[in-house]
């Protein structure tokens, strides 16, 4: 294979030994600079074995970083949870926004139909004093009226229909006696039964 094809086919694995390489040349470096404190600077057996559990731990965390680094699937499926995480906080974020617009919409459209009960009302009551003022203006005329025609009428005649007013009965009578004989009056005319 040649270095093309090897560059094209196998990036991907490249890099995975690019990167180990680089991780194992870190944890070279950090094992000689510990066996190289072992080595000038231990002056007994108890600082002998601090230092190689200092570099044991050293090196778990240099073995650690580079298994994270190489869990590439790992990081994936890390990052894919994230990214729902995102997309799940961006859509409470939506129907939060969604939801107050609503509610925002609502409170507009409550109070655009109080103002229109409200004119309605102010127009009803308007009229209702229009209706009142008018009622009162004719009733006012009627009885000034009422009270001209009756200071006209002479005063027989007068008394006769104050009589009639307080004791209708006879009034009554007497209208239907002249009811009836207009109508009997009227029944001959029309069969042609003149006197």
């Amino acid at each position: 294979m040649t270095d093309k094809k090897a560059g094209a086919t196998g990036g991907g694995q490249a890099a995975k030994k690019g990167a180990a390489k680089s991780a194992a040349a870190k944890s070279g470096a950090a094992a000689k600079s510990a066996a190289g404190k072992a080595r000038g600077g231990a002056k007994g057996p108890e600082e002998l074995r601090g230092q190689i559990e200092r570099t044991r731990g050293e090196l778990g965390d240099t073995v650690a970083e580079l298994a994270q680094k190489a869990d590439l699937k790992g990081r994936a499926m890390a990052r894919a949870a994230d990214l729902r995480d995102k997309a799940g906080a961006m859509t409470v974020q939506l129907r939060s926004n969604a939801a107050q617009a609503g509610h925002a919409v609502q409170e507009r459209a409550a109070r655009a139909g109080h103002a229109v009960q409200d004119k309605a009302a102010h127009a009803r009551h308007q009229v209702q004093d229009r209706a009142n003022r008018t009622g009162h203006t004719v009733q006012d005329k009627a009885t000034r009226a009422g009270h001209a025609v009756e200071h006209g009428v002479p005063r027989p005649v007068r008394t006769l229909v104050q009589a009639g007013l307080r004791h209708p009965g006879p009034v009554l009578i007497a209208g239907a006696a002249v009811g009836a004989v207009v109508a009997t009056e009227a029944l001959r005319r029309r069969h042609g039964g003149h006197r």
